[in-house]
């Protein structure tokens, strides 16, 4: 787009590289001259002294993603704010995730949320399967995500792609090694820093380019780009107001609650109410950073309202609109340019780093460690081959990104995979926390029928001739001074008529548009199936994996599905020790340990710890104030009487499960007494 030569662009290299040394450098500042990664828990959970504030930008980071940068901006310049309604479904996510799927598995002592599933189900089978479905969507989603800022680096300074998807790949696999999730959240409270004050900067000179700040809605109002609770009743229409809200309420469920990376995140933290504030107190800042992506949008918009850059040929694709804004209204800048196309470059890498660290801990946790091969191996040991295996992963995601830059098909095919494959995973995290019959082999069932299902349905859905309906624009106002000195009409590349700048985002980009073609042909099944929006497929993915698991559960329930009741919601519990009907049988599991934090770790007296933790099981024994290493001493030796306990009840038959747990509290009582 840019004619400008080497010399032009001296300050916009050395920003861009000053910049990425800087957030490279700046995170792993710890492991030369601080306290260093020394266990396997320092590496996962971030040593426990990990603020609020950064860990609700990181958080908030994770939520957004890449597409909070190119393509929020895109989609209200060219479709208007149909997906600004998605934030109906983050914002309600929240809470669910903080008092439905945290309060479960916070104190479970769990360092991978899907060995959780392995303790409700005793199934490795469950556990693997939901481990696989996070494997096989993070690894797509990665392999285009460190793919998405390459397009622009290439376009705009001429950075070859090859070289920025290598240097991404390279510098993630640096910070797997040297530094763990404490590190991968310093990243991520860098590029949200930096991208906040670009956004600013972008809203300030849209302000000085059409004259005043009430202009950036009003022009876009005027062109009919702001329409909010549209309720059309179409499942087929690609977003309304009730498919952006449930869609996206159903997938933020899955990818908040299940996830590994987040999940890490909350379990990083002391106890159960830092994370419920955190989480709540989050809410606001996620409204604001995914607002600001909009009315930055707005401002872009409003400046090229009259002389549209796509239809006057100077750009070729949709997202290519906000790289464009840069070049263009920041050329009297130096350095303006090469700190964005820094901040996209970090943004992926960012992203990388910490879905490399939970990458590994999952294959390591779920796949490798139950193996007889690694039984009894040290804590380093451990430490060292999860680093090996992000490594491992660090590598493959950059293949992926290749296949990504050669063929455009990979893109839609990942994009579809995951919003199909976070019904599956969410339904069986629901079944396991809030449905007290599912056993493992309706849960199994459930996922599996339910994969099938979602994927035929998304593999359907691409032989639909689905329309591309754009908001139209205008370039009458399109004259030699509307843009920069310099800016010319660029020569159309395969590379670049291909692919799509913002891959990872929930958007179509990857059609030509055309004009919508009005017919009154009447689908049949299952086109009309293979036309509903993938808005709905996570949806979809936990009915079905809801409702098939309680029925097989149902059909198939036996004795041996007990399990301790710690793996149900607290409400749950209660509600079914109420119902009528033979009393269901719960019985101690010996492998859920409470979470003790080291001295160092603490953040909060451990009295307060267990008083705070306590309330998972529905009840609050008013603990004594007492010192540290007196309540380990009393967390292990409950431990140790709850596998006596659970010893005893395989001689004694004869006694219920709530015999044992009375006795049980008694000895307790004894012992703090």
């Amino acid at each position: 787009m840019m004619s400008r030569g080497f010399t032009d662009l001296l300050w916009d290299y050395a920003v861009f590289i000053a910049f990425i040394v800087f957030s490279t450098l700046y995170p792993l500042w710890s492991r030369f001259f601080g306290k260093k990664e020394k266990t396997k828990a320092d590496y996962v959970f971030g040593l426990g002294n990990i603020s609020m504030v950064a860990m609700m930008l990181s958080i908030a980071r994770g939520t957004l993603g890449v597409r909070s940068v190119l393509g929020y901006p895109s989609e209200l310049f060219y479709r208007g704010t149909a997906m600004w309604e998605t934030l109906y479904g983050m914002v309600t996510a929240y809470p669910i995730v903080c008092f439905v799927f945290i309060p479960v598995y916070f104190n479970l002592g769990v360092t991978s949320v899907y060995q959780y599933l392995d303790l409700r189900f005793n199934s490795r089978l469950v556990r693997c399967l939901a481990s696989a479905t996070y494997i096989v969507r993070a690894i797509l989603n990665q392999g285009v995500t460190v793919f998405t800022p390459t397009v622009a680096l290439t376009t705009v300074i001429g950075i070859p792609y090859w070289v920025s998807l290598v240097a991404i790949s390279v510098i993630s696999i640096i910070f797997n090694l040297l530094g763990g999730l404490k590190a991968a959240i310093t990243a991520d409270v860098i590029q949200t820093v930096t991208m906040i004050l670009i956004s600013i900067g972008i809203i300030i000179q849209s302000m000085v380019n059409v004259g005043g700040f009430e202009k950036i809605f009003t022009i876009p109002a005027e062109n009919g780009r702001l329409n909010f609770f549209n309720f059309t009743g179409d499942m087929t229409v690609r977003v309304d107001t009730t498919s952006a809200w449930l869609g996206q309420l159903f997938m933020s469920m899955s990818i908040f609650g299940c996830q590994q990376n987040f999940v890490q995140r909350y379990l990083s933290m002391s106890t159960f109410k830092e994370v419920r504030r955190t989480l709540m107190s989050n809410i606001p800042m996620v409204i604001g950073l995914f607002s600001l992506a909009w009315i930055v949008g707005l401002g872009v918009y409003s400046v090229y309202a009259d002389c549209d850059p796509m239809s006057a040929g100077y750009t070729n694709r949709m997202d290519e609109i906000l790289p464009f804004f840069m070049e263009d209204k920041f050329s009297y800048l130096p350095g303006v340019l090469g700190l964005f196309m820094a901040s996209l470059f970090n943004g992926a890498l960012s992203l990388n780093v910490s879905n490399l660290n939970s990458l590994a801990t999952v294959t390591w946790e779920d796949f490798l460690a139950p193996l007889p091969r690694f039984k009894g191996i040290t804590d380093k040991q451990q430490l060292t081959i999860i680093k090996f295996i992000g490594s491992v992963y660090g590598v493959a995601i950059m293949g992926v990104g290749f296949a990504v830059g050669l063929l455009s098909g990979v893109i839609e095919s990942s994009l579809l995979m995951t919003s199909a494959t976070s019904g599956p995973l969410l339904g069986v995290f629901i079944l396991a926390m809030l449905v007290p019959v599912a056993n493992w082999k309706g849960a199994a069932a459930g996922v599996i029928i339910s994969h099938i299902i979602t994927l035929w349905i998304t593999f359907g859905s691409l032989m639909v001739n689905k329309e591309t309906v754009l908001l139209p624009t205008s370039i009458e106002g399109c004259t030699n001074e509307t843009f920069s000195a310099g800016i010319t009409k660029p020569s159309r590349s395969w590379l670049l008529a291909n692919t799509p700048l913002e891959i990872e985002s929930d958007f179509s980009y990857l059609e030509t548009p055309r004009e919508p073609q009005l017919t009154e042909t009447e689908s049949q099944f299952p086109e009309s199936l293979y036309a509903v929006s993938y808005m709905y497929y996570s949806l979809i993915g936990t009915f079905i994996t809801v409702v098939v698991g309680t029925l097989v559960s149902y059909l198939t329930h036996h004795s041996d599905d007990a399990y301790d009741h710690k793996l149900l919601h607290p409400a749950v519990y209660r509600l079914s020790k109420m119902l009528p009907g033979k009393e269901r049988r719960y019985v101690p599991n010996p492998s859920i340990k409470p979470k003790i934090p080291s001295d160092d770790q603490c953040k909060v007296p451990i009295d307060k710890l267990e008083q705070d933790n306590a309330a998972f099981d529905g009840k609050n024994e008013g603990l004594e104030e007492k010192q540290p290493s007196a309540d380990v001493f009393v967390v292990n030796l409950t431990n140790d009487l709850k596998k006596a306990e659970s010893d005893r009840t395989a001689i004694n038959s004869s006694r219920s499960p709530n015999e044992l747990y009375r006795k049980l509290d008694e000895e307790l009582t004894d012992v703090r007494t």
